[in-house]
């Protein structure tokens, strides 16, 4: 498959061909950076774990290059980021036994650039081949702007896909803000409570970013456990680790229906809900 930047590659942890390795895919997880999919799109990991029927596909849009550095990587040029971190999401495909990991290799500014649509090119490329069941992708409150382009370009590039090979379901999840604020009902909560070495291990492996200088094992694990204990107020818990995503399936069933005003209304319920609750207090 030919992709837009030169240095774009794919890694196939059981030595597939790329064909096979492509169209035998039934999760995907559209990914700003290295780690991110290991944050956010655990749950499609885990639903492909150990499964011969179903198989996890990786894409990391961005490059690494503007990764934050401290400790042994605080000289490291943006060439030498590069290169850890692709080496690091490898190690993570094949930890998480991923069915394939593409590197598309843009630069965050790219990524960002609302008039490139060669990312988009790129994902409609890949979305036509693999025709994915399931997609995880960044939610469309977070607070990256790296992530809104990858989201933004996501949906565009899914837009131009025949509706009949698009995915069934397509979800927003949590990296750089987290979903507790959306009303219970609206949420989609992923309990990923098993195998909790594997999900230590899938963002221990980006040393890179843990020792230098950002904590996100621990930050990782912490808001999993956070969401599953405050997950309902007056029950005990159901589960030990949870992923919160927003629904983000309407935005490909409807192709006229707006981003800004989807992602917005569940702000307004949000507020109402708040509104309510302190006004029925004070009456």
């Amino acid at each position: 498959m030919k992709l837009n930047k030169p240095q774009a590659s794919w890694y196939i942890p059981d030595n597939k061909e790329l064909s096979e390795a492509i169209k035998r895919t039934t999760h995907m997880s559209i990914a700003a950076h290295q780690d991110d999919i290991e944050i956010m799109a655990y749950d499609g990991i885990l639903q492909c774990l150990g499964h011969d029927d179903q198989w996890f596909l990786g894409v990391v849009v961005t490059n690494g290059s503007g990764s934050a550095r401290e400790g042994i990587y605080k000289d490291y040029t943006d060439e030498d980021m590069i290169e850890v971190r692709r080496i690091e999401q490898k190690k993570a495909a094949t930890i998480g036994e991923f069915g394939a990991l593409a590197l598309l290799e843009y630069s965050s500014k790219e990524t960002k650039d609302p008039n490139n649509k060669f990312v988009v090119d790129d994902l409609e490329r890949i979305l036509l081949a693999a025709r994915p069941e399931i997609l995880y992708t960044h939610n469309l409150a977070d607070k990256h702007d790296t992530h809104i382009g990858v989201t933004t370009k996501v949906i565009q590039a899914l837009r131009r896909l025949p509706k009949e090979v698009r995915p069934k379901k397509v979800y927003g999840c949590e990296v750089w803000r987290d979903l507790d604020w959306m009303l219970d009902e609206e949420k989609i909560q992923f309990n990923v409570s098993g195998h909790p070495d594997l999900a230590q291990a899938l963002v221990e492996v980006f040393d890179s970013q843990i020792a230098g200088g950002k904590r996100y094992d621990v930050a990782t694990i912490g808001r999993r456990a956070a969401n599953a204990t405050y997950a309902i107020a007056h029950k005990v818990d159901r589960a030990d680790q949870i992923i919160n995503a927003m629904d983000l399936t309407p935005l490909i069933e409807d192709d006229t229906l707006d981003i800004v005003t989807y992602v917005t209304s569940y702000i307004e319920r949000f507020k109402k809900d708040v509104f309510n609750r302190i006004k029925k207090m004070m009456d």
